[in-house]
């Protein structure tokens, strides 16, 4: 959190809201927070032999599970962040840390594969998806210039590519010296921390209960991103229930797309507004924050099926593997900073794609080398850990600072659902792919890298039409009005 640094008392500091008293102790836990629901979305990758031996399930139905927490993240995060408002940023961030705790527990002393969908897939889904949008909401309010809102997204951003790094490498320590399920107590033990932590954390806006809410709309919305994943999940197993999951979900996205035109003609306010797609740097932004979680999550789970099942490494060995993606992305993320003020955001969000796509041609390239020696995978996990780290915080500072304060609940949400429907698009299409015919032994890991090496130059190309200076003026974007006013102008 270098670069954060308390004035004096009574003296103004630059780019920081007057009443956010400590910075560093204001960020710490909201850091903490989006590490924490990184991790958990890759470390049971290393643990699919051990659940599925103790739990009696195979290699998809751990998939199904972790695919279907990263969903539930993604169709709850649009009306979560909405629902801030109405409840309180302070209290959806401790609620969905209650939340996740629960979910922690009863997936530490789950039977069964229907008790770990509960405890994991449910309870901690949900809590992410009511704790991750106070994150960036709060820190958007709290840091009010480019410069001192770049840093903050770089801490959170950061944590969140090294929680997702390092979630197969401390998942692995984990498994191996004491059990899967003290993975699960781990995250109990991180959360009670963040919830100590987050009492210097303050909600400058009292809530608004009477603020209106779509529930039409994020049934909607909720319907049509789940069945389009479940579907994804289908493939290749039933392939005429993938089409018509497929089709339901289409179906579900379209209707909720012309019901938000309607409500918004009759003067009433939508579950999200059209208004956040008519910026062309804001969609592109969103458009790189999706294919990079995807490729992260791909990759960490596509590299941990094929080391565990093909090649049957231990957990403990698979997580060191990772270790040189878990330094890739930390190496980048303390850069980052620096980084920043040296090259435009749309430069280093190329790099970053470009590097992750060499990164993913090495994978490729030394896979028969990987059958004699496992640091094989290191060269190639080493430029994806750099490239995605290089990349994560200049994508969600454009999106976040494209918008003014009292924007902020919807794009916050808008933004973290896009982000957690690219990792479950990852573990659900790169995947499918792999699992699709584990037994033919390198066939599938190389069509699902082959895949995701194609969304990498995908990345790319998009990053390349960002333009060059997205954000002059950004701070100057009309400031929220009333009541949101006062107390954001209102001292510490």
């Amino acid at each position: 959190m270098r670069g954060f640094v308390s004035a004096a008392a009574g003296q103004p500091r630059a780019g920081v809201a007057n009443w956010v008293q400590s910075p560093r102790a204001f960020i710490a836990p909201l850091a903490l927070a989006q590490f924490i629901c990184s991790f958990a979305g890759s470390n049971m990758n290393v643990m699919i032999n051990d659940i599925s031996h103790d739990l009696h399930t195979d290699v998809k139905g751990v998939q199904t599970t972790i695919t279907l927490f990263l969903l539930i993240m993604a169709v709850l995060m649009i009306p979560c962040s909405k629902l801030t408002d109405r409840l309180g940023r302070k209290r959806c961030l401790t609620g969905g840390l209650i939340l996740y705790g629960i979910g922690t527990v009863l997936s530490a002393i789950a039977p069964g594969l229907g008790i770990l969908i509960l405890g994991n897939t449910i309870f901690q889904g949900v809590g992410t998806a009511f704790l991750i949008p106070p994150v960036y909401i709060l820190t958007t309010m709290a840091f009010t210039s480019l410069e001192a809102r770049a840093k903050a997204f770089g801490v959170i951003s950061g944590m969140g590519g090294i929680g997702a790094a390092a979630g197969p490498l401390i998942g692995g320590l984990i498994t191996s010296g004491i059990s899967w399920r003290a993975a699960f107590v781990f995250q109990a033990v991180i959360v009670v921390t963040i919830i100590v932590l987050s009492r210097r954390v303050t909600d400058p806006v009292a809530p608004d209960p009477t603020r209106p809410f779509d529930a039409v709309g994020a049934v909607l919305s909720a319907v049509g991103m789940f069945c389009l994943v479940l579907g994804i999940l289908q493939a290749g197993v039933n392939n005429t229930l993938f089409v018509i999951l497929l089709a339901i979900g289409a179906a579900f996205l379209a209707g909720f797309f012309f019901y938000v035109r309607a409500r918004e003609r009759r003067g009433k306010e939508p579950l999200l507004s059209t208004d956040l797609f008519r910026n062309r740097t804001s969609n592109l932004g969103l458009v790189t924050q999706n294919l990079q979680w995807l490729l992260l999550m791909g990759v960490s789970f596509v590299v941990s099926v094929f080391l565990q099942t093909e090649r049957h490494y231990s957990a403990i060995k698979t997580g060191v593997v990772f270790t040189a993606a878990t330094v890739g992305v930390l190496v980048s993320s303390l850069a980052a900073e620096r980084l920043a003020k040296r090259r435009r955001q749309k430069t280093l969000i190329a790099a970053g794609f470009a590097t992750t796509a060499v990164g993913i041609a090495l994978l490729l390239g030394l896979v028969k080398a990987a059958s004699s020696s496992a640091w094989a995978f290191a060269p190639g996990l080493l430029a994806i850990g750099l490239g995605l780290g290089v990349m994560l915080t200049p994508s969600v500072n454009l999106v976040q600072s494209a918008f003014p304060e009292r924007k902020q609940g919807e794009i916050s949400g808008l933004s973290r659902s896009v982000s957690n429907l690219g990792s479950s698009f990852g573990t659900a299409i790169a995947g499918t792919i792999l699992v699709s015919d584990l037994v033919s032994g390198n066939g599938t890991y190389v069509a699902a890298m082959i895949f995701l090496a194609v969304v990498a130059l995908g990345g790319l190309a998009v990053s390349i039409l960002l333009p060059a200076n997205p954000l002059p003026g950004a701070d100057t974007e009309p400031a929220p009005t009333g009541a949101a006013t006062a107390a954001l102008d209102a001292p510490a």
